[in-house]
């Protein structure tokens, strides 16, 4: 039986709202939930420092919740959502718990090395890097999506992670983790979101590959594959008759949201998953992903 705190997750239908892209969480309704009431840490991730990217909104700040939870600095990268950058670091700070918020763009390979620089400076360590910003659009046909998009779409969900994953191995030690967002679409493409779920794909292949060439310097490469989660993205980038039903067709008949996603990344990122490496981790309300 669903315990109370699951039976208030909303159900579709969901409201019918859109967004400009990439989406603010304040216009969102119902409101997402990050873990802000529910997350209990235990001390995972204790004296430990953190790049997560696209931290400001959706899983972003779930994981930096978290993260900070569990005794971890925290580094947020983001865009330009600057408001909600600064509320994701009231509640690192309201853990105890260092946060930077750095913005830029990271389709840049020069912002995504100074972004490592800066937490490195900053911490004085770095032990976990989390690629989790992604763009994405949705279209139904082939012809409506242009190169300047195609490529952009990679710039920002692939190219950024190689960047700031070689760029994050030059400091990390035995131990440390890379945890990298990819999604159901790694393995079930949604055909609408053709760009984005092939990137999906490549980011599961690069963590399987990665994983396996840096096995030997101690550091685990992993990756969280996703469902369909309650995030600033979907208004922002679905029509509003997929917005309104987004969620019903999973096992669960609902959205996940993203306080459910966070303790996969803390697993991940953590001494308890010291034999885990070259994995993805499932969270789809019970759609497959194999």
């Amino acid at each position: 039986m669903a315990d109370e705190h699951t039976q208030d997750w909303p159900s579709p239908p969901m409201s019918r709202q859109k967004q400009n892209p990439p989406g603010v969480t304040s216009e969102m309704s119902p409101a997402p939930d990050h873990g802000e009431d529910s997350y209990r840490g235990s001390g995972r991730l204790s004296g430990k420092a953190a790049i997560i990217t696209g931290g400001d909104s959706g899983i972003g700040r779930a994981v930096a919740i978290a993260f900070a939870r569990e005794g971890a600095d925290v580094l947020i990268s983001y865009l330009d959502e600057h408001d909600d950058a600064k509320a994701t670091q009231q509640w690192v700070e309201k853990a105890g718990q260092r946060a930077v918020l750095v913005s830029g763009d990271l389709s840049q390979e020069q912002h995504c090395e100074a972004l490592i620089q800066r937490a490195v400076e900053d911490f004085g360590r770095l032990d976990i890097l989390v690629n989790n910003a992604a763009v994405q659009r949705t279209h139904d046909n082939i012809e409506e999506i242009s190169a300047e998009e195609w490529e952009a779409t990679f710039r920002t969900n692939v190219h950024a992670m190689f960047y700031l994953s070689k760029a994050a191995l030059r400091h990390m030690k035995p131990g440390a983790a890379i945890v990298n967002t990819a999604s159901i679409n790694s393995k079930s493409p949604t055909p609408q979101l053709l760009a984005y779920a092939t990137t999906k794909g490549a980011i599961a292949n690069f963590t399987v590959g990665l994983a396996q060439l840096v096995a030997e310097k101690g550091v685990r490469v992993n990756c969280v594959a996703p469902g369909p989660i309650w995030t600033p993205l979907i208004p922002a980038t679905m029509p509003q008759d997929k917005v309104e039903k987004f969620g019903g067709d999973t096992p669960i008949g609902r959205p996940g949201q993203p306080a459910e996603v966070a303790p996969a990344f803390v697993l991940l990122a953590s001494d308890d998953a010291s034999y885990i490496t070259g994995a993805m981790l499932p969270v789809t309300g019970g759609r497959p992903a194999l």
